[in-house]
């Protein structure tokens, strides 16, 4: 099963997009977009950057769990991993949006 970006509207009115695995792992969240276009457009930044090593940045959370976040071109943060066990596991997460971003089918559940 191929990996997928489903967007949906957050309870305060903004959108969202989840890039999930093929085995419905979420793997990568946006944060709020004020516009479902430019929520569909930071979906785009994720197709565009995901094959760029260059644009993850390897992060320790406040309670020392690794987690990856990926940036446009531009700096601004286009997703947001979850968090990780380990950097190998973490190291796990980013291949699998390198493999999964590219060809992601799309699925709007947001109204």
């Amino acid at each position: 099963m191929a990996g997928k970006f489903v967007i949906s509207k957050r309870s305060n009115g903004e959108f969202q997009f989840v890039l999930k695995a093929g085995n419905g792992e979420p793997i990568l969240s946006s944060e709020g977009y004020k516009a479902k276009d430019s929520c569909a457009n930071g979906v785009e930044s994720v197709r565009a950057n995901s094959q760029n090593d260059a644009r993850y940045e390897r992060k320790t959370s406040s309670n020392d769990r690794p987690y990856f976040v990926l940036k446009a071109g531009n700096g601004e943060i286009v997703g947001t991993s979850e968090l990780y066990s380990s950097t190998g596991a973490l190291e796990k997460g980013i291949a699998s949006v390198r493999l999964n971003a590219p060809t992601a089918v799309l699925d709007d559940h947001a109204v």
